[in-house]
């Protein structure tokens, strides 16, 4: 029996990991897709051709970089509806919309037709048939000392050269964004509370707090 049968899963849920920069979203994703044999959903970071453009030069590539993040969680979306669930997804495309784009917008590093060009695409993609609400958001929490010693381990040159700044605003945004959110059932987990890199067992309290929550909100739909 794997853990997704012993703590009664569905197996066609669709769970998604949010939470800024940092905060271990893609290690929770694979330790929850292997813990419960789920598919997962990966961020396409290393093939986006507008990320280092957009980290030196917030201003000129902002709009770039945001429709081709919509896009390709759009056609992740789709996938996940074509396959018919049983997926864990690394970061949601709400974010998107309700963070980043919006930052930048109020910002002055994306122009308000970009902002309504961009807002008036999001709202058409999520109508379609093709777009599964998840059936449990996950929140990885954590203080912001806690994250920018995250960024400083993982090393990557375009988030080390990004002013400090910047992170507290993410930080601060994904506090006020995640306080507000309703589209979908939310899990909170601080990221000091577990350790599945050193501790891979370390996940199936997780996956048990996982199954008590989805079975409370079902029981409150009915």
């Amino acid at each position: 029996m794997n853990l997704r049968q012993k703590y009664d899963i569905p197996s066609n849920a669709v769970i998604t990991i949010a939470g800024t920069v940092g905060v271990g979203k893609s290690t929770m994703t694979k330790a929850l897709a292997n813990g419960l044999g789920f598919r997962t959903s990966f961020e396409k970071v290393d093939t986006n051709p507008y990320l280092d453009l957009f980290y030196k030069d917030f201003e000129r590539w902002s709009f770039h970089l945001q429709i081709y993040f919509l896009a390709e969680r759009f056609k992740e979306q789709k996938k996940i509806f074509e396959y018919g669930g049983g997926f864990i997804q690394d970061r949601s495309i709400y974010e998107d919309t309700g963070i980043f784009a919006k930052m930048h917008y109020e910002k002055g590093t994306m122009t308000a037709v970009d902002y309504e060009t961009y807002t008036n695409l999001f709202d058409a993609m999520v109508m379609t048939p093709y777009f599964p609400h998840p059936n449990l958001l996950i929140y990885l929490e954590g203080s912001l000392d806690d994250i920018l010693d995250r960024i400083q381990e993982r090393g990557r040159p375009m988030e080390q050269q990004t002013p400090v700044e910047y992170w507290e605003e993410m930080h601060g945004r994904y506090e006020k964004w995640i306080n507000s959110f309703n589209a979908c059932p939310v899990l909170r987990l601080n990221i000091n509370e577990y350790d599945i890199v050193q501790n891979e067992q370390s996940v199936e309290p997780i996956i048990e707090k996982i199954s008590h929550f989805i079975h409370q909100t079902q029981l409150l739909k009915k």
